[in-house]
Order: structure tokens, then C-alpha cells, then sequence
């Protein structure tokens, strides 16, 4: 009898899922991908600006695994026969802090009091993270085993708030919009929390973590794919020959007989569809719902699993434009600023244009618990991040010829200490139930390697259940 598998959600992570299913199970299997929206890609999504190709949501993905090889990401653009560009070898710099007020020295990494508008962030560093400090041996390893801590009570605690606010802060909210006191030293940075629980001084744990590091020298740290990421998605959907429904919503999950029942549309005219696997890769409030009719204690830790909204603002300003030599910054959440991080896209990806085209800026907008800061209409946004542009790079800036709003509520997992235990405990409740997967950025990461990894693990699992 042949089998049906259903994937709920059609981003990166679905995708990869129904890819992954296609490859392991018997030919016949029909494979459904449910996406209530009306797009593929989930926070995957392809723009024009001026007429140049800008990226609305991901930008780029790593091209190495963090236990050598290529990353799930560049494994997959490479099996679909995707070009791969590679960012320009130009700095990234961080934006100066907040006027200090006294207190102790600095850190020698942060430089005098005296900052410029912007410093190219110091070499070395992992995520921020000096490599070479003045401290004092503990009596026993910085970490305990089995034990987590935010990477900001970390960093703190050994080397001082400043570091913190002026480096890992500015870097850690530009991969998770985040605060580094709330978020979980072994999900974000997974390495340095290996090395942790040996080390006795935070220096020592950064070099080990470091040296741990497989990727080979010289290889491209970040990739994309040549025509923006939505050709990763629609090549992913073709080569799944999965069915793909768009705009059906899926309201509940509930066992059957032999396998799994969907309530599918709008109430009260639902439907149903009856599965023999589900892979639920769906943000964590949806998952928690569709699990609530599986195992509700399940339900209940995903849920709490907290997010946060961004934005992004995109600006093509007039040719020839004058920026600082570099390809974006980071800003410290110090400065109050609404903009936490910019990229001068046409420097750092130099295929975008040439010498006569617009020059490109995309600032990313917004913190966890700033949502209401994100709340005013599109052109009030795009007048705030246009004149705070100017003000972090100290000099005016010319009107855009054109400009746009790409609005991400809800849009990255917050993972604060203890995540990996939380996510461990709810894969074992369902466990099971080896039909069922959970899968995507609310579990296992954010970006795109990790989301891609995420859904073929799930399918993998689910997969054993289709040889019965």
C-alpha cells in the first residue's frame, strides 16, 4: 500500500524534510507539503531593489560544519547544481558604544574611551569573545558538566559588562536579535561551551574552541546562491516531487488507526487528511498547538520557547555614494538605536551591480522586546533607520531612490539556558511515536545549514516507520 507523509511548513526545513523523504523512502510515496501561507521559503525570501537582487530574509549560509565538511546548506545548493558566490574579503566594524560612565579599566580588545564612529571588530575574537585576557584561574572548570549559562553571564563574569555590551552583544544580536544575558551559551555557541567545561579561564576556553574548529584554512567562511535564495527553494520544491499546498492551514493533528489525522482550512468548512508520518516544521506556537492532541506537557515546553520580531530596511541610494570601507557594522544595544546592525550589500557582494549601478544598504531593525519599536507604518521606519544610518557612520547620507520594508514578526527563536535539555525532553515524550518529528529553527539552530540539517533528521526518523 503505498504510504503518505505530510510536512508541515513549507520553509527551508519542510523542504529539506520532503527532499530527504523522496530520497529514503519506497518510490510510490506521496509526499504533501502544507504551508498556510501563500510562499514557499519561510523566512527565505528573494526581492528586487532598484532592480538589483536583495535578499528579504536570509542572507547567506556557513559553507562549513562545524565538524569539517561542507554544511548541510552548501551540501544541498551543490546536489542541485546551484551557483555559489562568496562575499568580498572586506572588514565588518562595530559601531561605537554608548558614552562610558567612569568605572573600571577596559578590556584591552575595546581600545581607548576615545572610539570612532566605527571600529573594525577586533581580530581573533569568537563571537566577540577575546582571545587573549588579564584573568585569574578558577579552582574548577567554567562550566559544570550538563550545566548552561548565558554567554553574557560568561563573558561578564570573567571579563567584564563592557566587553559584553561593546562586542558579544553587538554580534550575538545580529545572528538572534537577542540579548547575550538571556541566551544559552551551549545552543549559540556550542563549541565554547564544550571547551568550558574543562577550561579554567575563558581565554583558554576561546582558544580550544577555536582550535576545535574543522574547517579547512582559506575556504569561504559564508556563501549564497547566485540569483538569491528563492532559487534554492523553488529547486528544493521541484527535486522533492512533493504536492504542495499553499494556503490551507493545518488546525489539528490527532493519531488515527494507521498513522496520523489532519484538520485541514478554515473553520467551521475544514477538511481532513489521513497520513502515515508527519514532520512538524512549523515555529514553535504552531507546533505546540498541533501537539497539544499528542502529548500536552510536550505541547507545553514548546511553547514557551519565546521569539523575536525584526524588520528589514532596504535602501538604494544614488550611485557613487560614498560609505566607509566596509562591508556592514553592528551596533551595541547601548546605543538605543532602532538599527542593530547594517550591510553595505553592493561592497560585500560585488556581483550585485557594477560601478554605474545603485549602491545598496540593508539595516536590520529591531531587538528582543523591542516589538513595539517595530509598530509604525513603513515609511516612518524607513525615515528612523535612514537619519540613525547616518548618525552611526558619522555622515549624512543622500535620500534613496528607492527604498522597502520587509517586516519579520515573530521571526527568531529566543534560546535561553537550558535549551537543549528542554528540546531533548520533548523529542523523548514523542518518541513514542517515531511517525512524528519535530524539525527547524525552533529546535536545533537558526540558519540555513542548521534548519536544513534539522529537516532531514526529522524525515530520517520518520522514515524507519514507512519500511514497516
Amino acid at each position: 500500500m503505498r504510504k503518505r507523509v505530510a510536512i508541515v511548513g513549507g520553509g527551508i526545513a519542510g523542504l529539506a524534510a520532503a527532499l530527504k523523504v523522496r530520497d529514503l523512502a519506497p518510490p510510490e510515496t506521496e509526499i504533501i507539503v502544507y504551508e498556510q501561507s501563500g510562499v514557499l521559503g519561510g523566512k527565505l525570501r528573494t526581492g528586487r531593489l532598484a532592480g538589483v537582487t536583495v535578499e528579504r530574509g536570509a542572507e547567506s549560509f556557513l559553507m562549513s560544519a562545524p565538524t569539517g565538511g561542507p554544511s548541510a546548506a552548501a551540501r544541498l545548493a551543490a546536489r542541485l547544481g546551484l551557483p555559489i558566490v562568496h562575499p568580498a574579503a572586506v572588514p565588518a566594524a562595530v559601531a561605537a558604544s554608548a558614552p562610558p560612565s567612569g568605572g573600571p579599566a577596559r578590556h584591552p580588545a575595546l581600545g581607548s574611551r576615545a572610539e570612532p564612529p566605527l571600529s573594525p571588530l577586533p581580530a581573533g575574537t569568537l563571537m566577540g569573545i577575546p582571545r587573549e585576557s588579564p584573568e585569574v584561574p578558577t579552582a574548577d572548570p567554567l562550566l559544570a558538566p550538563g550545566a548552561d549559562i548565558s554567554v553574557g553571564d560568561l563573558v561578564s563574569a570573567r571579563l567584564g559588562p563592557e566587553v559584553v555590551d561593546r562586542l558579544v552583544d553587538p554580534l550575538l544580536g545580529g545572528v538572534y536579535a537577542g540579548r547575550a544575558s538571556d541566551l544559552s551559551l551551549a545552543t549559540t555557541i556550542p563549541a565554547l561551551a564544550a571547551a568550558a567545561r574543562s577550561a579554567h579561564t575563558l581565554s583558554e576556553a576561546v582558544r580550544a574552541a577555536q582550535a576545535a574548529s574543522k574547517r579547512a584554512p582559506g575556504t569561504p567562511v559564508f556563501g549564497a546562491v547566485d540569483g538569491g535564495m528563492t532559487q534554492l527553494v523553488a529547486a528544493v520544491a521541484a527535486a522533492c516531487g512533493a504536492r504542495i499546498s499553499l494556503g490551507l492551514p493545518v488546525r489539528e493533528l490527532a493519531p488515527a488507526a494507521t498513522g496520523w489525522r489532519l484538520r485541514l482550512g478554515p473553520v467551521p468548512a475544514t477538511q481532513t487528511d489521513d497520513v502515515d508520518a508527519v514532520v512538524l516544521a512549523v515555529p514553535a506556537r504552531a507546533a505546540a498547538r498541533l501537539l497539544d492532541g499528542v502529548d500536552p506537557l510536550a505541547a507545553a515546553t514548546v511553547g514557551r520557547l519565546d521569539y523575536a520580531s525584526v524588520a528589514l530596511a532596504g535602501f538604494a541610494l544614488p550611485p557613487g555614494t560614498t560609505l566607509p570601507v566596509l562591508s556592514g557594522f553592528l551596533v551595541p544595544p547601548s546605543r538605543g538605536t532602532l538599527v542593530k546592525a547594517a550591510t553595505f550589500l553592493t561592497r560585500k557582494w560585488t556581483h550585485l551591480t557594477g560601478e554605474d549601478g545603485p549602491v545598496i544598504v540593508r539595516a536590520s531593525l529591531g531587538r528582543y522586546g523591542e516589538e513595539a519599536r517595530l509598530q509604525p507604518d513603513d515609511r516612518t521606519l524607513l525615515a528612523t533607520a535612514h537619519a540613525e544610518l547616518a548618525e552611526l557612520i558619522g555622515a549624512p547620507l543622500p535620500d534613496p531612490a528607492e527604498a522597502w520594508v520587509q517586516r519579520w514578526g515573530g521571526g527568531l527563536p529566543q534560546y535561553a539556558p537550558g535549551h537543549l535539555d528542554r528540546v531533548a525532553a520533548v523529542r523523548a515524550a514523542i518518541a513514542g511515536r517515531p511517525s512524528l518529528a519535530l524539525a527547524g529553527a525552533a529546535y536545533d539552530g537558526v540558519g540555513i545549514p542548521a534548519c536544513v540539517a534539522s529537516g532531514e533528521a526529522a524525515a530520517e526518523t520518520v522514515c524507519k516507520t514507512l519500511e514497516d
